[in-house]
């Protein structure tokens, strides 16, 4: 049985480093299987196929249940630096840095991974921001939100556009916060009119 577990956790171990660095298209399950030392049959009678795999291993780095609330408490004209902080603060962490742009690079390259990194991300993290936002819009806010932070990902840490990539973390967040405050309290129409809280 610890064998079992050993090798179950080896194979999600190399698929969760594949699918982050090379993207779902790129990742075979022959290669995960090869990182992982053991035959590809393994790979299929513990997970099936390649896409419930990438459903397995791609998780969170942190939990929107308890995440969202902090960032949304308090002052609703700091929620753009609050929530910028801790996106800059989530991707500097290497671990972190690794599940997100697995899950960027997955949705990136194939139609079925797609919709289940957005099917993940709208379960676990937009709904419970539009829930917070408490306003008519907020499903359009909360993905103009989410437009920011996977043009983020992309042009920082997978694409490395200077001098966005080697600015420092808390630059970036401060150029970042303003158009997040927008998104989540200010005026999206040429009106000027304000999302309803």
């Amino acid at each position: 049985m610890i064998g079992v577990g050993l090798t179950r956790a080896a194979i999600r171990a190399a698929a969760g480093r594949q699918f982050a660095e090379q993207g779902y298209d790129r990742t075979s399950v022959r290669s995960i299987a090869r990182e992982a030392g053991v035959d590809p049959a393994l790979v299929a009678h513990f997970f099936g196929t390649k896409h419930r795999l990438l459903v397995d291993v791609v998780e969170l780095p942190f939990d929107p249940e308890q995440v969202v609330p902090v960032i949304f408490a308090g002052d609703r004209e700091q929620i753009g630096r609050r929530l910028a902080d801790f996106l800059l603060a989530t991707l500097e962490d290497p671990e972190a840095r690794r599940r997100i742009t697995g899950l960027v690079r997955a949705a990136a390259s194939e139609p079925e991974a797609a919709r289940m990194v957005r099917a993940l991300i709208t379960r676990e993290v937009f709904a419970r921001i539009v829930d917070a936002l408490g306003v008519d819009d907020g499903d359009l806010r909360t993905s103009l939100v989410g437009s920011q932070i996977v043009g983020l990902v992309m042009a920082r840490y997978i694409v490395g556009i200077e001098p966005l990539a080697s600015l420092p973390p808390e630059t970036v967040a401060a150029a970042l916060a303003p158009n997040l405050q927008r998104y989540l309290s200010g005026p999206l129409d040429a009106s000027g009119r304000e999302g309803r809280e």
